[in-house]
């Protein structure tokens, strides 16, 4: 599997999203992606309690721990490269969590028009 070129929404190059806990298609920290991501694992997004409700409520239990996969399960404030249409869907019914856009790969705008991005971004650094 080669990766996608890792630069973010902003056109600058992929930041790291986490490593504690270890994140993203390729579990390198990044929102990196490639043709065989079919979930277009690429919105580098902060967990809220909210969210994580939600995303349990959907069908993708996140904050359950999962010793079998080596997944601690996620917490409020934990960094996770999020499914794209996830988000979007999360942020259809009001629950989006914010996102680190210097983390969010450039195909999420695939699925995310940019505006929604930035609605849910953290600030940026100047």
């Amino acid at each position: 599997m080669e990766k996608d070129p890792s630069f973010n929404v902003l056109g600058s190059t992929l930041a790291p999203c986490s490593t504690d806990p270890m994140t993203g298609f390729f579990r390198n920290g990044a929102c990196d992606t490639c043709a065989a991501d079919h979930g277009s694992h690429t919105v580098c997004a902060v967990m809220t309690a909210e969210f994580l409700a939600f995303s349990k409520y959907v069908g993708n239990d996140l904050s359950t721990p999962r010793p079998e996969y080596g997944f601690a399960g996620l917490k409020t404030g934990d960094s996770w490269c999020l499914c794209a249409s996830r988000f979007l869907q999360a942020h259809e019914e009001g629950c989006a969590p914010q996102v680190n856009l210097y983390a969010t790969h450039v195909r999420a705008l695939d699925i995310v028009p940019i505006d929604v991005l930035h609605q849910n971004a953290l600030p940026l650094e100047s």
